[in-house]
């Protein structure tokens, strides 16, 4: 079965909190990795229809579908529309903490008929280690056994398999009422797993799970209202992506979904990202996910102890510390709509990139305002970065961006620096009232002074991407939100006016920025930057032009409500890693600045750069709630 490449936003995603899998709008899995979500495929028909290997079941005849989530949850259901009836396949993976006590790694796929009558297939070609490896079949009592090396799976399931080309196939009858269960299983076959009634147990399990996952935000929580479904999602998506051992959570779910079509700017996302700290902090705390924000701090702490010298601090790490990051490429693998190389690992890895010392610090100061005390030991390394900050302020780096090119003194990674001494200085106050930190108060008006210096073009009015450059960015619109200006400033709201001018489309989709960058081809707007500049307008008081954006980037969300990295300005389609966290945490803010700028109310500190903000005082806004689905009936 070779149905071609879907599009990004045709794809749902279910998950354990340790791997997640891609199912399509036909019934296939196209995308999961065993046993975490940086290992090795055994689904990868979303990078190589033809090669990489699928899940699929669906109808033999004819047939039109739609996927929806059960409310709530991130157990997904598939409907297929035929000329003789109508069936479903529901869709989800048992998640830790789900009320069982052993542990098994499967999806469970649930096959109802609920009107009618229909004949459905099943198609079923795994492939292990990025599908380089063709495993052995063997068939087995209710199901087949795979497996290559030390590499098995097992599908139990009661119909009639038979293998051919080195995949299964089945066919089956079904008619109003009738269900049937498939359970794919990683190396341990849960024995129970042919029972229905035991399978159903299971989903009313991880049903509950989630659904109290997300009742966990009570009807004061400021993200309630008109954009309540959306941002919801948008929390399971992160919960989805986080590693509830660790307290990382991964950039994305998959790696080399390609920023433009055909283009080469192909990168592996399943990593923790350290510069997400702050803002995923503040996404989930204000989701009333305090658990999970401080687990994500807990990360940060291990990434301190692990890493004792500031100098040994990556700007990434693995979500399960085993796995390895290396960058490669596979070059046997077509890509995504032939967009290639596919890479696995992230060279980015070894990058100097010097913002992310201020991202640390920042998240820490944060966490702190959020409640959480700071240790001793956590000072005591908080102290050896911004002693570090002081040393290598003024030296080139790669930026945010992890320009593969030539490196430059860019303006974003001056203002985080700057963060870091700023917060630190705060910090040192109540931490050691009666000891002086000239060397940091003399650091922290040295980074300002180059930066208002060398980093805004007078001519533009407007900051740029790296000193003494005409180059726009749209990291720049962050600048009032660090505290570094407040938003009255002529230089801000000129700058924030220079990024719309310069990397806005008429949609309010904002690419990141349009300097050669030393890669070849094109790119799309950054979803997370769209998001950046409605916080700015925001802020500025500019709540309308805010508000416009917001909603138009909303109506480009996938009929799942989910968002990768990047929106193509021309087809509106998804591009980049898909799902993608900080697509989503940008979304979550968004929504959070808007709120407090209508009035809401809200609990515990306030966001960061609200205090630097112009906001309008209004009353609380009342408001119907509007589901995902509807969204694109508001303008």
């Amino acid at each position: 079965m070779q149905n071609g490449f879907k599009d990004i936003e045709n794809y749902g995603i279910i998950g354990n909190l340790e791997t997640c899998a891609l199912v399509g709008n036909d019934g296939s899995i196209d995308w999961l990795c065993f046993p975490y979500l940086e290992s090795p495929s055994v689904f990868a028909a979303i990078l190589d229809d033809k090669r990489g290997g699928q899940f699929a079941i669906q109808p033999v005849s004819k047939f039109d579908s739609f996927q929806a989530y059960i409310r709530n949850t991130n157990i997904l259901r598939t409907t297929f529309n035929t000329p003789f009836g109508m069936v479903a396949v529901t869709d989800f993976m048992p998640v830790k903490g789900d009320g069982e006590t052993k542990k098994y790694r499967s999806v469970y796929r649930k096959v109802e008929c609920i009107e009618g009558h229909s004949r459905l297939k099943l198609y079923y070609k795994p492939r292990f280690n990025y599908a380089k490896s063709i495993p052995d079949f063997e068939l087995i009592e209710e199901g087949v056994k795979c497996s290559h090396g030390n590499e098995s799976l097992i599908l139990n399931t009661s119909i009639p398999l038979t293998i051919e080309d080195n995949a299964v196939n089945g066919q089956f009858d079904m008619k109003k009422k009738d269900k049937l269960w498939f359970v794919l299983q990683y190396k341990q076959q849960d024995q129970n797993s042919s029972d229905h009634e035991y399978c159903n147990n299971k989903l009313e399990l991880t049903r509950r799970y989630w659904q109290d996952w997300t009742n966990k935000c009570p009807k004061i929580c400021i993200l309630r209202g008109i954009w309540r479904d959306t941002i919801i999602r948008s929390g399971l998506v992160l919960k989805l992506l986080a590693n509830p051992d660790s307290g990382a959570i991964a950039a994305a779910a998959t790696t080399s979904i390609p920023e433009a079509i055909g283009g080469v700017r192909n990168w592996d996302y399943r990593y923790a990202w350290i510069r997400d700290s702050a803002y995923t902090i503040q996404a989930l705390f204000h989701l009333e996910h305090i658990e999970e924000s401080q687990d994500f701090m807990k990360w940060i702490n291990t990434v301190l102890r692990r890493d004792t010298h500031p100098s040994n601090i990556h700007i990434m790490y693995p979500i399960h510390k085993e796995e390895n990051i290396n960058e490669q490429i596979l070059e046997y693998l077509s890509g995504y709509k032939q967009s290639s190389p596919i890479r696995i690992g992230n060279a980015a890895f070894n990058q100097k990139q010097l913002d992310i010392y201020g991202e640390l610090i920042n998240a820490i100061y944060d966490t702190a305002r959020y409640g959480k005390d700071i240790s001793g030991k956590t000072w005591n390394f908080m102290k050896d970065i911004i002693d570090y900050i002081c040393e290598i302020w003024n030296t080139k780096d790669q930026g945010i961006w992890e320009i593969r090119d030539n490196s430059r003194h860019y303006v974003h990674s001056k203002l985080m620096c700057w963060v870091g001494v700023d917060r630190g200085i705060k910090i040192a106050a109540k931490k050691e009232p009666q000891v002086s930190f000239s060397k940091w108060e003399k650091t922290r008006e040295e980074i300002k002074s180059a930066v208002l210096e060398k980093g805004f073009n007078k001519k533009l009015n407007s900051f740029v991407q790296y000193f003494d450059s005409t180059a726009i960015d749209a990291t720049s619109v962050l600048i009032p939100q660090m505290g570094f200006l407040p938003y009255e400033d002529p230089r801000i709201q000129g700058t924030i006016d220079a990024v719309m001018e310069n990397l806005m489309t008429e949609d309010g989709f904002i690419y990141r920025y349009k300097n050669e960058d030393g890669l070849p081809g094109d790119e799309g707007c950054f979803a997370l930057c769209s998001f950046w500049l409605v916080d700015s307008l925001t802020l500025s008081g500019r709540l309308d032009e805010a508000e416009n954006i917001f909603v138009n980037v909303l109506q480009q969300i996938s009929p799942l409500g989910l968002l990768s990295e990047e929106i193509d300005p021309k087809t509106k389609k998804q591009l980049g890693n898909f799902p993608q966290a900080f697509s989503h945490i940008g979304l979550i803010n968004s929504a959070l600045y808007i709120s407090i700028a209508k009035g809401c109310e809200h609990r515990g500190p306030r966001p960061q750069g609200v205090k630097h903000g112009i906001l309008p005082q209004t009353k609380p806004l009342k408001v119907k709630k509007i589901h995902v689905n509807d969204l694109k009936k508001m303008i």
